[in-house]
């Protein structure tokens, strides 16, 4: 039986992901992975060794060798065969600037007043006991009653097929005023912000735990949190020219 594919812990999502020739002529395309990007970023970017990158990542300092092989390899190519580049898929999870020594993503602790927790409704994106880490695509939350700094009821919901921006409308629904999640848009961002909720994203870990931290005043998070997927779907928009910029693209949910 093979064994499971670990994920490799990234600090960032690729802002640019697709270059290429500046003609529009016909020609191959190699797909680079996020995590083999996170190498080249850590090792030829930072100046990290294999091992340091390695520890980063958390997986084995051969595996990290060899994803920056591969990386370097694509690269090469892209370079000497005039091929576009395009930065997708893989199997990894973003860090969110906690708990990852030397991480440069800074995170923040969230830090509450007795006045917002003497009674809160606070929402996580729920599976299997874990935070789900795409806000857009998920399929369950974990609702929290708090009174006087304590819980004292939870309840997990179906969203029902509810998706994207019309997630705000659906926890808005049961008075949620916190969320707490792992990766998100901006687009959700802002549906967020219109209904009154206040996010914490960049969060990972136990669903339970996360919401015990945020009323210890110890939960860590990141601000700046964008789309978090693991591995397929992360895919940008595309311009081709001069400068290569291509923003977040579908990175909306």
């Amino acid at each position: 039986m093979a064994r499971p594919k670990k994920d490799r812990r990234i600090c960032r999502l690729p802002g640019t992901c697709r270059f290429g020739p500046l003609d529009d002529g016909p020609y191959g395309v190699a797909i680079m992975t996020v995590e083999e990007l996170e190498a080249i970023r850590q090792i030829d970017l930072e100046g990290l060794s294999q091992e340091d990158c390695a520890a980063r990542m958390n997986v084995a300092r051969t595996t990290a060798q060899s994803i920056y092989n591969s990386a370097r390899e694509k690269l090469a190519r892209c370079v000497v065969d005039g091929l576009e580049l395009r930065i997708e898929g893989g199997s990894y999870r973003v860090c969110g600037g906690a708990g990852c020594t030397g991480c440069p993503v800074p995170a923040q602790v969230a830090k509450l007043n007795d006045k917002e927790t003497s009674h809160m409704k606070i929402a996580v994106t729920y599976e299997n006991g874990q935070i789900y880490q795409h806000f857009g695509h998920s399929k369950q939350f974990k609702v929290y009653t708090v009174e006087g700094g304590k819980v004292t009821d939870a309840q997990v919901v179906d969203t029902n097929g509810s998706g994207h921006g019309a997630l705000a409308g659906f926890l808005s629904g049961y008075q949620v005023d916190t969320l707490i999640c792992g990766g998100i848009g901006g687009g959700a961002q802002m549906a967020l912000a219109e209904a009154g909720i206040k996010l914490y994203g960049g969060v990972t870990g136990d669903a339970d735990a996360a919401v015990e931290a945020l009323l210890a005043g110890t939960l860590q998070y990141q601000p700046d949190i964008t789309c978090n997927h693991h591995g397929e779907g992360h895919q940008c928009g595309h311009h081709h020219g001069e400068g290569h910029q291509c923003g977040h693209g579908s990175c909306h949910e």
